[in-house]
């Protein structure tokens, strides 16, 4: 099953390349010999009007071979205006140019198919606005944005792609709020998003999120009245006087219009079972419980009634050879500031972090066992990934991790999803192309180990892994692997398409074309270039799995 799975990826590559070529030939009035998909022998052709078309044995490759004089060609008069070499020398260029190009269109086409059965989707509506961006005071909690500067929004990922694209640039929200709808103007931040191969992208971010937190709490005094009732950091409340809680935002309803009252507070606690499944796992349960509280009648907020807070800030899980870990944070100690900056939400400790992983921070925190303010400083520590298909690249993890679950809003099904779906193809196709150009220019540089050059053997075991999964995987990795073909096939090496766009584009500046002798010196030069790039790109590929292969032929000796 691999095997066609391979012969699928690879021949639905070389076809729409060649097909390339062959349409813009016929388009310029080319006599095309024959279209070939595969090399040697043929296994089945189909005589058309002036072409033969074919399969050949070997699927990987495939030729147009045009009307060439010069490659000594029987020219019949009537055909000498429909040799390649009569075009005009931009004509030349747009016909080797068309191969490429559709092997970095195609892509489109692949991501649209996926991206159009996407869904449902999280509405456009604001779950939570974080405090110290730039939404804070201009977007609300339940608002359900209509549209950005104009143009309409149908999910919350619209929402973000558009305010990602304008960072430090002014936005017009059209929103829905109380029954009525308002304008709001808010400027984008700009925010630096670190990616493979130490990529930096500036986006915009405005601090809102689609789905509001659930109703986890943090208690950060000994002496407030949610303590004292008996509730802990990480309940999670789900009734207040009978009244069902659903959000952590419901809170300040439910204690705001019972100032002063002893209410009974339903809630779930987290435990954890050690040594659950026969010792196998540990599992996380609930437990439920009741506590009577009485919240501060002087209160004028939530904090300020029971000493109840969103848990957003609080260290749920850290793993005790963690780099926190040894700067003193424990379980359920809240991070207050990170390089003495007030830390407004977990997300902005994350993001201040990714902006600068490779250099020391200082954090101060509230100790969940003594309630003091305490300190200590840590660097995150880099780790070099290989991953399954021998791909090398550096991340940094922060392994650190809050515990805040959501309450998501009804998911809604996209209002347009065929323009959803170009878009998104568009766009996932000129990130990868993006993508793909700096890790060539990279190899180029030597910044990027030609280790990570691989050949057929990876391509085939990726094809049949990618298939077994299912066609959207399928369909994702020839994608990515016709914007590599298309990419390296313009690389300026005679017998590429890059080398043939080279030799033309001389021709174009002097007007002749260059002497046969230099063309022929080039492509034998050409050949060996290509040549060493297989040999090493195969070499990569064994070396990947020498400890497989030798396991192999053990067991076939043994």
């Amino acid at each position: 099953m691999d095997l066609l799975y391979f012969v699928i990826l690879i021949s639905s590559l070389i076809f729409v390349h060649e097909l390339g070529h062959f349409a813009l030939a016929k388009a310029f009035g080319v006599k095309v010999l024959t279209f070939s998909l595969g090399f040697g022998p043929k296994i089945l052709k189909l005589r058309g009007r002036e072409t033969e078309y074919c399969i050949s044995l070997l699927p990987l490759g495939g030729y147009v071979k045009m009307l060439e004089a010069s490659k000594s060609d029987i020219v019949l008069p009537e055909d000498r205006h429909r040799t390649f070499e009569s075009l005009p020398v931009y004509k030349r260029i747009l016909v080797v140019l068309a191969g490429p190009v559709m092997n970095l269109v195609f892509p489109i086409l692949l991501y649209f198919s996926v991206f159009v059965t996407d869904g449902p989707f999280l509405p456009p509506t604001v779950g939570v606005v974080l405090p110290g961006h730039p939404a804070a005071g201009k977007l609300l909690p339940g608002d359900r944005i209509m549209s950005v500067n104009g143009e309409d929004v149908g999910t919350f990922d619209e929402l973000k792609r558009i305010i990602a694209k304008s960072p430090a640039q002014p936005l017009r929200f059209r929103v829905f709020r109380d029954n009525k709808h308002v304008e709001v103007e808010v400027t984008a931040e700009e925010t630096i998003e670190r990616r493979e191969l130490d990529l930096i992208e500036r986006v915009g971010t405005i601090g809102i999120q689609p789905s509001a937190p659930a109703a986890v709490i943090g208690i950060p005094s000994t002496e407030s009245p949610a303590y004292r009732a008996g509730l802990r950091t990480f309940d999670v409340v789900t009734h207040v006087a009978g009244q069902p809680v659903r959000r952590f935002r419901d809170l300040d309803a439910a204690f705001a219009e019972n100032r002063g009252e002893t209410l009974p507070v339903t809630y779930l606690r987290p435990v954890t079972l050690p040594g659950a499944l026969g010792g196998l796992a540990e599992m996380a349960i609930y437990e439920a419980g009741v506590v009577a509280l009485t919240p501060d009648p002087a209160g004028s907020d939530l904090m300020s009634l029971t000493g109840i807070e969103l848990a957003d800030l609080y260290a749920a899980i850290v793993p005790e050879d963690n780099y926190l870990a040894k700067a003193g944070l424990r379980p359920g100690d809240k991070i207050l500031k990170l390089d003495d900056e007030v830390l407004p939400a977990w997300s902005t400790f994350r993001e201040r972090l990714v902006a600068a992983p490779d250099r020391p921070h200082r954090i101060d925190y509230l100790s969940a066992k003594d309630g003091r303010e305490k300190s200590g400083t840590f660097q995150m520590r880099r780790e070099d990934i290989v991953d399954e298909h021998g791909q090398a690249f550096a991340r940094y993890v922060l392994q650190v991790k809050n515990w805040l679950p959501l309450a998501p809003e009804d998911f809604v099904a996209h209002p347009s999803p065929f323009r959803y779906a170009l878009s998104k193809a568009v766009e996932e196709t000129i990130d990868v192309t993006r993508f793909t150009l700096v890790s060539i220019v990279r190899l180029i540089q030597g910044r990027m180990s030609l280790k990570t050059l691989s050949g057929p053997i990876t391509i085939y075991e990726v094809a049949g892994e990618e298939g077994r999964k299912g066609p959207d995987f399928f369909v994702w990795v020839m994608a990515l692997i016709s914007i590599n073909l298309g990419l390296l096939n313009l690389l300026p090496i005679p017998v590429l398409d890059g080398g043939h766009l080279m030799f033309f584009t001389i021709e174009g500046v002097m007007r002749r074309p260059l002497p046969l002798r230099v063309r022929e010196i080039a492509h034998i030069v050409g050949m060996a270039i290509l040549f060493g790039l297989m040999l090493l790109a195969f070499k990569n590929d064994v070396e990947k799995r020498w400890d497989v292969i030798v396991g192999q032929i053990r067991d076939l000796a043994g």
